[in-house]
């Protein structure tokens, strides 16, 4: 690491360390290499993408889980753009979400009109048959009172979501029929265990300022092809050093002032890193074991954030099953359904659904024959042509730790990019990005923290992404 900068053999090109490989640390390493550093990305996995990747099962190849993204998801739509992976990727041209009741076997949609906010919901609202004349007049009600947040008051945080919204008139029925329909697949948490700060973010950015912001974007190809294989040649191309399969075991000043990263490339075997600057893109308990003392004042709060596990039930039947990319359900535990056969490869005239299950503590261990027997009959209520459809397999993926938990009170707990310690930093989903635990608030992080570095160092910053939003 001692290229001369600008082609000047009087000083060393400025060197950088990101530590993590998921869609922080690529972005960061990405922003970095950019701006001229030497920026070696060391991660711990035999692959990039963090908790959002893909791996062979026979002839598929199976994303860990769902993600999917929205319009207003502006950064990492730029993310897609940086790793030219936006040719891989789905976004509808208008919100549109089915939704069946399993109990009552009502279907109904939510989608939006080419109308301004809050009229372009209006219709969608008025048919949908989830909820009584009067639960649906309630709602809009709770929205304007929503929309009037400030989200930059810090009383939000400590309070729940759904207090809030009990306390707006909003039943118990219209909470699980619409606000955590959309809130439990985007928090990761019921409203009664969500931050008000954190889920009014959700609904105000998403619903409530442009028409478009929450149509929605999914990987039509494997999750590795994007942020692995993508991410991968973006980051060579970019001139970024990248080690997989290496673990970074200790930072700490040199006597110069600068970084020293000391990785673990194997058994017994190791190398130590001089940089300008450090970024640790990885989970705040990694984090947390990684950080010099006194590089945060209060360490302990990392420690303090929870985290909530995601859970993916994965179905192969003989037959096609589902006729839509995806829908939600109603009176069922099955939550969201989506068709992963094109993506997953799958051949043979069959359909590959996955479905996903965000807050299951109670579920996130329970044997694979125990999820079988209760998912594959919940599947033939909320898909009636999945009766009589032979199955040909089933597996589980679990996250057991796939989020920050978006609890009230957790905003106090989140860092911001910048430590104590000059030159070292912190990037993730779980960082004071704003936003709940998405692949949105990965990349912010890794925004704010590359750009703070570089500000640091006196190199120019383009805020433009970060404020599109």
């Amino acid at each position: 690491m001692t290229r001369s900068q600008g082609g000047s053999p009087q000083s060393p090109d400025r060197t950088a360390v990101v530590v993590g490989g998921g869609l922080a640390g690529i972005t960061a390493a990405l922003e970095l290499a950019d701006a001229g550093l030497q920026v070696t990305l060391a991660e711990a996995r035999p692959r990039l993408g963090g908790l959002a990747f893909s791996f062979k099962r026979g002839d598929l190849t199976v994303d860990n889980g769902q993600h999917v993204f929205l319009r207003c998801c502006t950064a990492y739509q730029w993310f897609l753009d940086r790793i030219a992976a936006r040719d891989l990727v789905t976004l509808q041209d208008r919100l549109d979400v089915p939704v069946v009741d399993a109990d009552t076997g009502k279907a109904g949609r939510l989608s939006r009109a080419g109308l301004p906010v809050p009229l372009h919901l209006a219709a969608s609202l008025a048919r949908y048959p989830h909820l009584s004349l009067r639960e649906r007049a309630s709602v809009g009600r709770a929205a304007l009172a929503l929309r009037g947040l400030d989200l930059a008051d810090p009383a939000l945080d400590g309070t729940d979501f759904g207090s809030w919204l009990a306390g707006r008139g909003q039943s118990a029925r219209t909470i699980e029929a619409l606000w955590d329909l959309v809130g439990v697949a985007t928090l990761n948490a019921t409203a009664a265990n969500s931050s008000l700060g954190l889920a009014a973010m959700v609904f105000k950015t998403g619903l409530l300022t442009d028409p478009g912001a929450a149509d929605i974007g999914w990987a039509s190809a494997p999750l590795g092809d994007l942020h692995d294989g993508r991410g991968r040649k973006a980051l060579d191309a970019a001139g970024v050093a990248t080690l997989l399969r290496t673990r970074t075991s200790g930072i700490a000043r040199s006597a110069d002032g600068r970084w020293q990263v000391s990785l673990e490339t194997g058994p017994g075997r190791g190398e130590q890193l001089t940089a300008d600057v450090v970024v640790l893109a990885v989970p705040q308990r990694e984090a947390h074991a990684l950080l010099p003392e006194g590089a945060v004042q209060h360490p302990e709060k990392l420690l303090q954030i929870g985290t909530a596990p995601i859970l993916n039930v994965h179905v192969i039947y003989d037959r096609q099953v589902l006729r839509e990319p995806f829908l939600a359900a109603l009176g069922s535990p099955v939550q969201w359904v989506f068709d992963r056969t094109e993506s997953s490869g799958l051949t043979g005239g069959g359909q590959y659904v996955a479905v996903s299950q965000s807050a299951v503590e109670d579920e996130i261990d329970l044997p694979v024959a125990t999820l079988r027997d209760r998912y594959l009959p919940e599947l033939e209520r909320v898909l009636p042509a999945a009766r009589g459809a032979a199955v040909r397999d089933v597996f589980v993926t679990r996250e057991r730790t796939a989020t920050f938990a978006p609890t009230p009170g957790v905003g106090a707990l989140r860092p911001g990019p910048v430590t104590r310690a000059p030159g070292l930093y912190l990037a993730g989903a779980w960082t004071a990005t704003g936003w709940p635990a998405t692949m949105e608030s990965a990349v912010r992080s890794g925004l704010h923290a590359s750009r703070e570095a570089l500000s640091a160092l006196g190199l120019p910053v383009d805020n433009r992404v970060l404020e599109a939003a």
